[in-house]
């Protein structure tokens, strides 16, 4: 398994990355700004910008991670628990549809089914597991990576608590409050994600182009 080029990125690469990730972070803020202002019917529901956007985030993630498994061959157990993850969280952005059009609880079926042999392969595979994510758990995308599972998982879960609402916003409250703090938190989080999942692939492309000068 070789390392990651020991080279490092130039002052220039970092700022232009740097300067794209703020303006796609601002970007989804102001998107879920217009949506509440010009989306009133659709605002914050499963028809509405932040969850189309959400869908559209994890689906890129699941694009790129196949791609780095199967084509650059890059940490093929680590991303598959990584796609195994991603593929599970995009399967539950989809619960509404999946319990109106399809069976209830079907989403839950089809998680098992995503996440139960992908478990089952890394820890039969676990040596190898252990020896790719030694160097993983050293790079900037683990660090975002883990960033976005926490503000996704835990943070907006807490953040989005119903009595936390009701106890800011007093008689006021109403459930819109909830679920719109809940709903923009996850998608940050997921964006999060998915710059991780972009780094990465950077990364594997370095990893893929060293491996190739090296034969």
């Amino acid at each position: 398994m070789p390392s990651p080029p020991a080279w490092p990125i130039g002052f220039q690469t970092i700022l232009v990355r740097a300067v794209l990730y703020v303006l796609f972070i601002g970007a989804i803020a102001q998107g879920a700004y217009l949506e509440a202002l010009y989306l009133p019917n659709v605002r914050f529901s499963e028809l509405g910008f932040t969850e189309f956007t959400q869908t559209l985030v994890l689906a890129t993630c699941c694009a790129m991670l196949i791609y780095i498994r199967h084509i650059l061959k890059v940490w093929p157990t680590v991303t598959l628990l990584l796609l195994a993850f991603v593929a599970a969280s995009l399967v539950r952005e989809q619960d509404h549809f999946l319990d109106t059009y399809v069976a209830r609880h079907m989403w839950k079926i089809l998680v098992a089914l995503i996440i139960v042999p992908s478990l089952a392969w890394v820890i039969i595979h676990r040596r190898r597991f252990l020896e790719e994510f030694a160097h993983y758990s050293n790079t900037f995308a683990f660090g975002l990576f883990t960033a976005g599972v926490l503000t996704t998982y835990i943070f907006s879960r807490l953040y989005g608590r119903q009595d936390f609402w009701r106890a800011v916003l007093e008689e006021s409250y109403s459930g819109t409050f909830k679920s719109v703090a809940e709903e923009v938190v996850e998608l940050l989080g997921y964006s999060l994600i998915l710059i991780a999942t972009l780094e990465l692939l950077l990364l594997a492309l370095r990893i893929h182009k060293a491996r190739n000068a090296a034969q």
